[in-house]
Formats: C-alpha cells, sequence, structure tokens
C-alpha cells in the first residue's frame, strides 16, 4: 500500500469519471471530441486536485493515443523538445493519432520553455493538454493560447466529494478490509477545500491512524486528528479563499488597516504575488469604478511592477496599492450596469441593430436604409443631439445608475443635462 489513496482508486475511464458533467457529462463540450477521438490542443484550468491529470490521462486512453508527460517544475526547453522527438517518431501530420503531451503546471514555464511548443503544436506533431491552477490569459503566452482551447474545471461540490468517498470504500483494497461508517462529513468536507485528492489524502490519514477494524468518521474524530496539523495558511485550500476575501472586503469597505493585515498573512503564507495584484485590479473595477478611474491604472500599474521586480521589495508596492484603493471613494456601479445589461441580453435575444445605426459600406446597403437618419453628434450644439441608440422593444432601459459620490454625482448631473426625458437620472 504505498501508493497513496488518490492514485489507487483514480479513474482510467470517462464513466468512472466523477464531475466537470459540463465538459465530460452526457452533452459536455468535450464528450464528443473525446468519443470521435477528434482532439484539439487545449488547457485544463481549475483548482487543485479537480482531475485534470486524470482527465488528460483518460482522454488519450479513449482516443488511443500515445502519452507523453511532462512537468513544468523540473523540465527545461531541453526536456521539451526530446519528447516531441519521440512524439514525431510515433505520430505526425496528416493523422488523427498523433500523441498527446500532457505538461502539468504549464502556467510555470517560462516564455522560451512555451515558445518551443509551437512549431510541434502548430504542425501537429503533438496535441498539446496543458494543466494549470493560474488562469491561462496572464500566465499562458497568447501564439501558444491562441492554438489550445481553454475548458474550466470546477472544484469538487459536497455531493461529488461524498460519492467519492462512498467509491473509496467499496472499490479500495485496504478500505475494504474495514468496517468503515461515515456517520458525520461536514468537517472533512471543509478541510477538503474541494480538493478531491485533499479529501481521499485525509481519509487515509484518519483510517490508518485508527486501531481496529471498525472505524466510525465524525467531525470531532477529523477535527482531533487533522485540525490541530493544518497549515496556517494554505494557499490552495480553504483559508486561500478566504483570507483573499477577508482582503477584498476590508477595501471595499474603506480599511486600509484591516487590508494590510489580509495581505501580510497572504504573503507570508507564500502566496503568489501576482495573484494578490489581479485581485486589486478586479477590486479596482467592481468597487471603485468612475468615483475613481485613477485606481484602475494605479492598481494595473502595481500588476505590472510587481510582475517586473518580485519579492521582497514588490510587497511595498502591493501595500502602498492596498491602502490608496481601501482609503478611494467607493462605488460599483459599473459592475451593476454590465450585470443588468447581461441579463437584459440573456432575457431579449438577438435584437436587430437599428438602421439608422447601421454601418453601411456598400450601395445597397445605403439603399436599404443602412445609416438613414443617423445624427451626428459633432455636427450639433456640445457635441450632443438626443436620437434612440437602443433596439426596438428596450428603448429608455437605464443601465447605468452612477454611484452617490463626488464624480459620479456629477456625471449624474451631466446626464440629466444631456437627456432630460429620456432616462430617469
Amino acid at each position: 500500500m504505498n501508493e497513496p489513496l488518490a492514485e489507487r482508486i483514480r479513474p482510467t475511464s470517462l464513466e468512472s469519471y466523477l464531475s466537470q458533467e459540463h465538459l465530460v457529462g452526457d452533452h459536455g463540450s468535450l464528450t464528443l471530441q473525446i468519443k470521435r477521438g477528434m482532439i484539439p490542443s487545449l488547457i485544463l484550468w481549475g483548482p487543485p486536485g479537480v482531475g485534470k491529470t486524470t482527465l488528460a490521462t483518460i482522454i488519450a486512453n479513449e482516443s488511443g493515443r500515445p502519452f507523453y508527460t511532462l512537468s513544468a517544475i523540473s523540465s527545461g526547453v531541453k526536456e521539451v523538445r526530446e519528447v516531441i522527438e519521440k512524439a514525431k517518431q510515433s505520430g505526425g501530420l496528416f493523422t488523427t493519432k498523433n500523441p498527446i503531451l500532457f505538461i502539468d503546471e504549464i502556467h510555470r514555464f517560462s516564455k522560451s520553455q512555451q515558445d518551443s511548443l509551437l512549431g510541434a503544436v502548430e504542425k501537429g506533431w503533438v496535441t498539446l493538454i496543458g494543466a494549470t491552477t493560474e488562469n491561462p490569459s496572464f500566465e499562458v503566452i497568447p501564439a501558444l493560447l491562441s492554438r489550445c482551447q481553454v475548458y474550466t474545471l470546477n472544484a469538487f461540490g459536497k455531493k461529488e466529494l461524498e460519492a467519492l468517498l462512498h467509491r473509496a470504500i467499496a472499490e479500495d483494497t485496504f478500505l475494504q478490509t474495514k468496517n468503515i461508517t461515515l456517520a458525520e462529513t461536514a468537517t472533512l468536507l471543509k478541510l477538503s477545500g474541494g480538493d478531491a485528492r485533499k479529501l481521499l489524502n485525509i481519509f487515509e490519514l484518519i483510517i490508518t491512524s485508527q486501531e481496529g477494524d471498525s472505524i466510525r468518521i465524525t467531525n470531532d474524530l477529523v477535527e482531533q486528528l487533522v485540525q490541530q496539523n493544518t497549515v496556517r495558511y494554505d494557499k490552495t485550500g480553504e483559508q486561500h479563499y478566504d483570507i483573499v476575501s477577508a482582503f477584498i472586503k476590508s477595501i471595499r469597505g474603506s480599511d486600509p488597516n484591516a487590508a494590510v493585515y489580509w495581505l501580510a498573512r497572504m504573503i507570508e503564507g507564500g502566496e503568489d504575488l501576482k495573484f494578490i495584484a489581479r485581485r486589486m485590479l478586479i477590486a479596482a473595477s467592481e468597487d471603485i469604478g468612475i468615483a475613481n478611474p485613477t485606481a484602475l491604472i494605479m492598481a494595473n500599474n502595481t500588476f505590472q511592477a510587481v510582475s517586473t521586480i518580485g519579492y521582497p521589495e514588490a510587497r511595498i508596492i502591493l501595500s502602498q496599492c492596498a491602502i490608496y484603493l481601501a482609503t478611494s471613494a467607493k462605488s460599483n456601479a459599473s459592475y451593476m450596469a454590465i450585470n443588468h445589461a447581461q441579463q437584459l441580453v440573456r432575457q431579449t435575444g438577438d435584437l436587430s441593430v437599428p438602421l439608422h445605426l447601421r454601418n453601411a459600406p456598400t450601395k445597397l446597403m445605403k439603399e436599404l436604409g443602412y445609416g438613414e437618419d443617423y445624427k451626428y453628434a459633432h455636427d450639433h450644439a456640445n457635441n450632443f443631439v438626443a436620437q434612440e441608440f437602443l433596439p426596438q422593444g428596450i428603448e429608455n432601459t437605464k443601465l447605468y445608475d452612477p454611484g452617490n459620490n463626488q464624480r459620479e454625482n456629477a456625471l449624474r448631473d451631466f446626464l440629466k443635462n444631456r437627456w432630460k426625458t429620456k432616462y430617469d437620472y
């Protein structure tokens, strides 16, 4: 029993693969491609322990392709080229059975390492499957990202985690020798943080620490054996999400003291500094927005500076930005506006663009009335003339409601002056 429980019960087929129904369920976006063996190069993006490596292996098995693996932690350009050369000899151009090259933690590859993959992917020598816990838009070079489909894997839910525990008890030869009762699972599931691998590791720790063959799993037992050993900051687990949530809420609540405290907790815990900077970028738009547009510039400059400088000096820049955001005027009006607009689009569908707003590059389009009656704002006083810009059926719909702060109060006055009767500002 040298292999961990997670390895011993790792699924080998789609039928035994739990979770990710949106990808590999009956109507999943990957299901038909896998069954046909027509697999595109792809990036699997999701938190730890959600089955990225397992899914890559299953894809290779079910499509009958050679399977090569590399870890971005231990592999360099030399290893990448060696594997690509092996792959070329076992597959190649004009075949639907070209080998699969799986790269775990592809976000850790440098630009030059990612560049070394481009030719092989473009020429079809390999089908690339990359796994990452980080947003590919930030961590994968654009040239490689444009050649891959990105699929998002979600953390396991309560139902799926409990199903995994029952499967382990039923299928693992060691656990079958025990009489295990899952009396309570709340603490066990909480400590897993939606990470299936972590759940099984904790579960196995509990089972192997108990004497006798009859074992009753309770919340108290789990806390007794595991809780005191939980690290103070697990950057892939529940505290990762709880602490960054406290950080953002402190910024939103205009408390620079709490914001810097939670920032320090993340830094001391070894959190990825670019992750922190990205969260502040989002907050600068979601929670501050037009109340202080400079906040977004400040946060973006912080992200760029942190990416260039690194630890330990980057902590000073992060602190400066966190304090600036926390002490800034707040508004979520832009965030609410896009939420309302997307909801309206889902409700009303693809409404036709009004004729006067349509582009008219050809004579026929002009004859059909495209662009006719459009009023050019700069031909009128104050560069403004009232006209309809929304599709028929949703005219006069107000989606942006300015926040109650100095800048947006001025914007409200501006809009009232322009749209005297059309919108209720």
